[in-house]
């Protein structure tokens, strides 16, 4: 994406900055002075934009960082094994590396909490807790966690189906139907934001090659090996990932937590945003204890 054509708008622009580190140029937000040191991850087919109510508030609690995967929103495509869950966790630690922010608290909604996981144990991090929204720790039941990266991949390699994706899925039924698959309300404002990233050719290409490269095959024993704290967030009207997997991550863990939240949906911290910060600030205080 553009950002000249779209800093105008864009929630925080004023917060930015590119970070070029692991073969990325990073789109980057920072808030916060004080507190312990948190990095906010989104999911597939998202940007940072998806925690824009949310960090300034938490940001009186925090020191947060806010980051474009690598080929979504502003953040450049990743070459090679980049796009795949195990390159984002490399080059994501590179980028932190970079900029000397040592990660006290993962905040990681969705495919994003996958990564996060991956960074805590390839790097063998230490952090005080690891956040997860909605979380997408295990792989799609039955045949459709056959055939997604299959697919995917064949669409992310096939010339013009960005381009022609992005053209699609900008109509506003289209948009309605992506969102409404979700199972979240979002308010005007929110939607549009999607719209901006949907209607983006090289935006969807990013999305594609990442679903592309998706593996969580090996999911559970990721989760197995966890030892630090893990909280979950469900919004119990998830369309996206199923709240039963956070059940079943829950069985993994050493030491999980689930709270479900009835009445939203796979993107519940855009919709109940300062909610949300209620309850990542009171698990912050927990684990710093």
């Amino acid at each position: 994406m553009d950002w000249q054509a779209h800093r105008q708008t864009w929630p925080h622009a004023e917060l930015s900055r590119f970070v070029q580190a692991g073969g990325v140029r990073w789109h980057v937000q920072q808030a916060g002075q004080l507190g312990p040191r948190v990095l906010l991850i989104h999911g597939t087919g998202a940007s940072g934009h998806t925690w824009r109510d949310l960090l300034r508030q938490l940001a009186e609690h925090a020191q947060v960082w806010v980051v474009d995967l690598p080929g979504h929103g502003f953040s450049s495509l990743a070459s090679g094994q980049g796009m795949s869950m195990q390159g984002m966790a490399t080059s994501l630690h590179a980028l932190m590396q970079s900029l000397a922010v040592p990660v006290d608290v993962f905040i990681a909604h969705s495919a994003g909490a996958a990564i996060a996981a991956q960074m805590v144990i390839a790097q063998q991090l230490t952090p005080q807790a690891l956040i997860g929204i909605n979380p997408a720790w295990l792989p799609l039941p039955g045949l459709a966690g056959l055939l997604f990266p299959p697919a995917a991949k064949l669409l992310a390699l096939t010339p013009f189906v960005p381009q022609w994706f992005a053209k699609q899925a900008s109509g506003p039924d289209m948009l309605e139907k992506l969102l409404d698959g979700t199972g979240s309300v979002l308010n005007q404002a929110g939607k549009a934001l999607y719209a901006e990233l949907v209607a983006d050719p090289e935006h969807a290409q990013g999305a594609l090659k990442m679903m592309a490269a998706w593996d969580l095959s090996q999911g559970a024993h990721t989760l197995r090996q966890l030892r630090c704290p893990v909280h979950m967030l469900v919004g119990e009207r998830d369309g996206a990932v199923s709240p039963a997997q956070a059940q079943q991550a829950l069985g993994l863990l050493a030491d999980g937590y689930l709270e479900s939240w009835p009445g939203f949906g796979h993107l519940v911290h855009e919709e109940a945003p300062t909610q949300c910060v209620q309850f990542l600030v009171k698990t912050l205080a927990q684990a710093s204890s």
